[in-house]
């Protein structure tokens, strides 16, 4: 099974794609889609959307795993993140593609079994879980992966 995780963001969207086989998970791809402040925000949700199309074609993912919106003390950024985040479940609805949506405490517990962790502790675990030399960069891609990674465990259960 493959699975994308999606950090949604407007001016950088995180992805992780894990495939899973036996016991073990395998990185297909990580990064981010970027988009620059210096263009019409709807100019940026369109790349958002383009980019993750190709995205699904290529690697074809069974399912999505993607963060739920938290709340954050500022109302403007929260609502552009969430229009990014529209335009991320939308994008894989159109291909057909089931979305499964986590809140950041669900993440941080299946990955480091503690939904308190900080940031570094996620990365930490997210470099182990997948044997890597070294935590994932940007902190989007770690959070996409370790949404993966979560969004597998959950598949387990």
């Amino acid at each position: 099974m493959i699975v994308l995780g999606i950090d949604p963001g407007t001016a950088t969207t995180g992805y992780g794609l894990l495939k899973k086989q036996e016991d073990r998970l395998d990185i297909l791809d990580y990064g981010c889609i970027e988009t620059s402040p210096q263009e019409k925000f709807s100019d940026r949700l369109c790349c958002i959307y383009q980019d993750l199309t190709c995205l699904l074609k290529k690697f074809k993912p069974d399912e999505v795993a993607v963060e739920e919106l938290f709340f954050a003390k500022n109302v403007a950024t929260a609502l552009k993140v969430s229009e990014a985040r529209g335009v991320v479940v939308l994008t894989c609805r159109l291909l057909d593609i089931p979305v499964f949506e986590y809140k950041p405490l669900q993440v941080k517990q299946a990955v480091t079994s503690y939904g308190g962790a900080p940031k570094k502790q996620v990365q930490e675990m997210v470099k182990l879980i997948l044997k890597m030399e070294e935590i994932p960069t940007p902190d989007d891609a770690a959070d996409a992966l370790a949404l993966a990674i979560c969004h597998q465990q959950f598949q387990e259960k």
